[in-house]
């Protein structure tokens, strides 16, 4: 094993050229995802007035700094800080994250909580600037969410004794092999944490193998899976069927949804939806990229097929009547959209490695429908697949079969959408848990 010296060493060294590499294709998605210059100076530690002063009202005594980096790991944080406000009186928070999309959820989110949440854009892992922004946030304990293991950040904060937990841990097979292959100089890193809260029986095996020790890990459940605060408004839901309705999508026709699409699978998926629409001839069909800046390539795609989609950005666009196809290029909805659909396919299960999270959709009570590609998603595929909470299919020709049955048998597609929710009751409390030991570190 290398010691923790060494492996900062060749971080720092490595990761100025990554960065380097990385930087125009950053600053394209950045302008694509509505990101601001200004933002950048948050990257390396800078805060403008209005943020410093947010920062500084926040409750001192109890301060976590949590950082989430997209839509998702924002997600599982909101449902966590939900928790963690009712349960502490006296708590500040502040949430970084990564990507456009991610802060504009966490902003969302802070305006709901004035004088106790701060949404900032996560600091850029080079020495130094972690803390910096250690020492100005002044938290009583860092939380990294899922897998976002910061070297630089996590060092500072020991330096400084603030205790790192992370939360939600997610370990894939596929993460695990490859992590195996560098333990020499992750393992220091890794050992930095206090506290490892994941989610799955298998994944204290992945984590201890990693050099985590067993005292340090718990079990708590995944918070993104627990049915626990996943609940969408009402109001929500109504809102957006009345936007559907103004398309010209009825809240009477069948609706297939593609949730988190990726790229080549929305034209794909479309071809599967006109050759279903010749046998359920009210169908329709709502595609939820999982990038909405592709909704230019997504409605040129579409076009070739002889399909004008309906844009959510655009309120006056309205579907052909002939193929009735909603984009909804907007972020934060998808759990919502999703309690308006007949059936769930799951993106980037078909033309990609790693598939997207179908628990909403469970959640949801939904029929769940996902390609051969799920690897980021084993444990829940396999919990849902064993309790026949939802269907995995090979390619396009056997989603259109296995989407044709669900939606000429309505018995069969309720049953396998309330097995998918009752599956997901294993991981009932799993937010409370981790609240738990949170407070306790």
């Amino acid at each position: 094993m290398a010691s923790k010296a060494l492996s900062l060493t060749l971080y720092n060294l490595l990761l100025p050229l990554g960065l380097v590499a990385m930087l125009p294709g950053a600053i394209v998605k950045m302008r694509r995802r509505n990101g601001r210059w200004r933002d950048l100076a948050q990257r390396v530690g800078c805060f403008d007035e209005t943020t410093t002063n947010a920062i500084a009202a926040l409750p001192q005594r109890e301060r976590l700094w949590i950082h989430a980096v997209s839509v998702g790991e924002v997600g599982v944080a909101k449902k966590l800080i939900t928790r963690l406000l009712k349960t502490q009186p006296d708590l500040g928070i502040v949430l970084s994250t990564t990507t456009p999309t991610g802060h504009a959820i966490a902003e969302e989110l802070a305006a709901q909580n004035t004088g106790r949440l701060v949404a900032i854009f996560s600091p850029v892992d080079l020495p130094g600037i972690g803390r910096l922004m250690l020492e100005r946030i002044q938290p009583t304990q860092l939380v990294l969410v899922e897998a976002e293991v910061w070297p630089n950040l996590t060092h500072s904060a020991e330096k400084l004794g603030i205790p790192v937990s992370l939360v939600n841990a997610r370990l894939s097979p596929r993460s695990e092999r490859r992590y195996r292959k560098f333990r020499w100089l992750i393992e220091p890193v890794f050992r930095m944490l206090k506290q490892v809260l994941v989610q799955e029986e298998d994944d204290i095996v992945r984590w201890e193998g990693l050099g985590v020790d067993r005292q340090r890990i718990h079990l708590t459940g995944s918070i993104k899976y627990d049915p626990e605060g996943a609940t969408v408004a009402p109001a929500k839901i109504d809102e957006l069927r009345e936007a559907m309705n103004r398309t010209g999508i009825t809240s009477t026709q069948p609706v297939i949804l593609a949730a988190s699409t990726h790229a080549g699978e929305e034209i794909e998926l479309a071809r599967v939806f006109q050759r279903l629409r010749q046998q359920i001839h009210d169908l329709a069909f709502l595609i939820v990229p999982r990038h909405v800046e592709r909704r230019t390539e997504i409605n040129a795609a579409l076009n070739t097929l002889g399909i004008a989609p309906a844009l959510r950005s655009d309120p006056a666009s309205r579907v052909d009547s002939n193929a009735p196809v909603f984009v909804i290029d907007t972020t934060g909805e998808l759990a919502a959209w999703q309690h308006l659909a007949t059936l769930v396919v799951v993106g980037k299960s078909f033309l990609a490695e790693g598939g997207q999270n179908p628990a909403e959709a469970a959640l949801a009570q939904k029929p769940v429908l996902f390609g051969p590609h799920m690897e980021n998603f084993t444990p829940l595929v396999d919990l849902l697949l064993k309790k026949n909470g939802a269907q995995q299919v090979a390619d396009f020709s056997e989603l259109e079969s296995a989407c044709l049955a669900l939606l000429q048998d309505s018995s069969k597609a309720a049953h396998m959408g309330q097995a998918g929710h009752r599956a997901l009751q294993a991981h009932q409390g799993a937010t409370q848990r981790s609240v738990e030991r949170l407070i306790h570190a």
